[in-house]
């Protein structure tokens, strides 16, 4: 067939349909061929008079998607919904025409599929973020959504020439952040490797073609060296008598490109381009073979993985090794059987079984929840992230390495790479990591942030008094799931402390955007910002803040849009962002004079200020000034007990003076406090264990008795202003027998 015939037939849906039929009757069992015939039809005659960007019918689209989905195993009823996956979107066609014609079943997917589609938001992560939550609960409701998607995607990423290079682009770089990583996920790997190499000839086309061409000029050389490899493997098992099949094959595009980039080589520099797969009948023959290639070759150090012993998530299990050649040069083999091969190839696609008949309305067998744990996860995820902080997760879940460790039982667990601890407890049990105190791994005690390594023997120390997690812990974890066990304990325990905290931190990234919190506090800003995070009020966005759940980066910028989008009655939202501008360079220029250590002094400039040890205020305090006699004017609290003597003398009548925080501060002030508790042991480490966990500035620390099983923990530390040193006697107050804590001069 010459190119002119290839493209007349790639026009005519007919003749296209044809081919997908004796595809379907040579590679899949026995499917009602008058359904999926009935599909096309009513797909053609639905897309009729729409045209692709090539021209050719926008049912050859269809066709191909649901080609794709015989490709990779997919089912009757999913055939025809990849035939129909556009009608919803693009067509009069509705979900009650699709049910009544091909039952609920094709018509739950359909729409799972066209619920897929694009939505208008305030920013593209926001879009793409959205986007996700819906492909996540698609999938969670029935997988099939997500494999048709992926159908579509492919087909589309085959055709983008057509596109525009804005397009191009853009669309490359969703399937490379998105689609790509859920195939991998899924375990369809073929799928993946097509997806990242069609991604990246638009995204970096001069690497692509460096890294294609070489590859042409150099395959004579490598196609000589993999049949010499091949033969020589092949003669060696029949001889050992293992009944194998060998492939090899060049590693695509992508992982080239990727490892030049990783380890800054160019593709002369990487000799390992060549994998030899070896497929055996049972799981004794893998390792047999494993020890027959050892043998005639030399193993690379550090280059064996046991996926069969302990799968991937993703379901993938094979052996890999890497040994060098005759001739010097290295290559990989996977040593794996033909289930494993299938599964390595289509993933959940290879051996996905459904139900026949009306009722067959459910996506996930028994026994599957397991494998599908992770979509669980990040749904779970979703409700307490922003769209940054989701794509985070989204891409350790779907795209990290992994390390396997184990518990003190020998329970094999799996976590990301770079995991510690805390990751290990919290995936566990949410008690566990609430509840944790110390770490041990392969019995040595070790750091919070310890990264775990392969093999290593975990055991986490707990204890029913211990104060909770750390938000400092939120930066340590790296599982997705620990990050969200964490914000949740935050935000359930800790309300009135998220709150003040989530203030405090909205206010300090509004300054920097030279704005007060009253700018923003008008009805009309606020209402477009909490409705669409769902928030009651304002309180809801702060507690928010600080548990984690919104940053305030993210709150601050929602709320200066709205400002702007604004048009008050005198002025424009533009002027008050640019008087606040204003504000944000501008000096003090009151009476009061010069800040001193972060103090205005009313009718005094530059003069000597220093800070009561009696009660030592910082800033959020309602302080007054005191003129001493030769050491300037000293600072107290007004609820000072030694200030309210002072106000008392008669002497005194003339020497207090007004005295107010400035508007920014950025030193930390000295404050002590003292803890009443129950006199126990190991009150103090507990008293310190929380001072750690919260990261105080602790400057020194006292104990003493009190007789009758009491005693006094003092404490004094550096704060940067009073909601800091509230979230931490807040904390402190948490610790199992302490009775209260207050500051001095109270």
């Amino acid at each position: 067939m010459d190119t002119q015939d290839r493209k007349n037939k790639s026009l005519d849906p007919d003749l296209l349909f044809e081919d997908l039929i004796r595809k379907i009757q040579e590679n899949t069992h026995s499917m009602d061929l008058g359904r999926i015939r009935a599909a096309y039809e009513m797909a053609r005659m639905a897309h009729s008079g729409q045209f692709r960007r090539d021209g050719s019918p926008y049912v050859t689209h269809c066709i191909a998607a649901a080609d794709i989905s015989v490709d990779i195993g997919l089912d009757e009823d999913s055939i025809i919904a990849a035939l129909l996956h556009d009608v919803i979107e693009d067509t009069s066609l509705t979900h009650e025409d699709i049910a009544r014609q091909f039952g609920s079943a094709v018509a739950d997917i359909v729409e799972g599929v066209t619920k897929l589609t694009r939505v208008q938001y305030t920013s593209k992560e926001d879009e793409q973020a959205e986007n996700l939550r819906k492909m996540l609960l698609a999938m969670a409701k029935d997988i099939r959504v997500i494999l048709i998607k992926i159908a579509d995607r492919l087909h589309n990423m085959r055709t983008m020439a057509y596109q525009s290079p804005e397009k191009q682009k853009s669309k490359s770089l969703e399937t490379m952040e998105i689609y790509a990583p859920i195939a991998h996920r899924l375990g369809m790997q073929r799928a993946k490797w097509e997806l990242e190499d069609l991604s990246l000839q638009y995204l970096d086309p001069d690497g692509y073609k460096e890294i294609t061409d070489n590859l042409t000029r150099r395959m004579p050389e490598l196609e000589r060296f993999m049949d010499s490899m091949q033969e020589k493997i092949q003669t060696r098992l029949q001889a050992e008598g293992v009944q194998s099949t060998i492939y090899c094959r060049i590693k695509h595009v992508y992982s080239i490109y990727r490892k030049m980039y990783a380890q800054k080589l160019d593709i002369n520099g990487i000799f390992d381009l060549c994998a030899f797969r070896v497929i055996v009948d049972s799981i004794p023959d893998c390792y047999n073979v494993l020890g027959i290639i050892h043998d005639m070759f030399k193993p690379v150090p550090g280059r064996f993985k046991d996926y069969i012993s302990t799968p991937k998530p993703n379901m993938y299990q094979s052996v890999h090794t890497t040994v060098i050649g005759s001739e010097g040069i290295p290559f990989e083999v996977q040593i794996r059987t033909w289930e494993m091969h299938y599964t390595a190839e289509y993933g959940v696609a290879a051996h996905w079984k459904y139900k026949m008949g009306p009722s067959a309305n459910t996506a996930l067998r028994a026994g599957d929840e397991d494998t599908f744990a992770w979509i669980r996860r990040l749904l779970e995820s979703q409700q307490e992230s922003d769209a940054s902080d989701f794509f985070y997760n989204m891409k350790v879940d779907m795209f990290a390495d992994e390390v396997f460790v184990f518990s003190p039982k020998g329970d094999v667990i799996n976590l990301p790479a770079g995991a510690t601890p805390i990751d290990f407890a919290y995936f566990i049990h949410s008690d566990i990591g609430n509840h944790m105190v110390g770490a041990k791994v392969n019995g040595r005690i070790v750091t919070y942030d310890y990264v775990l390594q392969n093999g290593d023997i975990v055991e986490i120390r707990t204890s029913k008094s211990a104060p909770g997690p750390s938000r400092d812990w939120l930066n340590t974890a790296k599982s997705n799931s620990a990050r969200t066990k964490i914000k949740q304990w935050f935000k359930k325990e800790r309300r009135e402390e998220n709150i003040i905290r989530g203030r405090a931190m909205l206010e300090d990234e509004l300054r920097h955007n030279g704005l007060t919190i009253d700018d923003v506090s008008d009805e009309a800003i606020c209402a477009p910002m909490l409705k669409r995070f769902s928030f009651t009020c304002m309180d809801d966005m702060f507690a928010a803040i600080g548990y984690g759940g919104l940053t305030a980066t993210r709150a601050a910028n929602r709320l200066r849009d709205e400002l702007k989008n604004q048009e008050p009655k005198r002025k424009t939202a533009l002027d008050k962002v640019a008087e606040a501008a204003e504000r944000r360079e501008s000096r003090p220029t009151k009476k009061e004079g010069k800040a001193v250590h972060g103090i205005l002094v009313e009718g005094l400039s530059n003069c000597l200020v220093k800070f009561s040890r009696c009660c030592t205020p910082v800033p959020g305090d309602d302080i007054m000034g005191f003129i001493t006699r030769g050491q300037g004017v000293s600072i107290h609290r007004r609820d000072c007990s030694n200030c309210q003597q002072l106000l008392n003398q008669p002497e005194n009548e003339g020497r207090w003076v007004q005295v107010s925080w400035a508007g920014k501060i950025s030193e930390s002030y000295l404050t002590t406090i003292q803890i009443s508790a129950k006199d126990r042991n190991g009150m103090v480490m507990d008293v310190a264990t929380v001072l750690n966990s919260v990261n105080a500035k602790v400057h020194s620390l006292s104990a003493r008795t009190t007789g009758l099983n009491f005693g006094v923990v003092s404490v004094t530390l550096e704060v940067k202003d009073a909601a800091e040193l509230k979230y931490i006697t807040n904390r402190l107050s948490s610790v199992p027998g302490v009775i209260s804590v207050s500051r001095n001069g109270a």
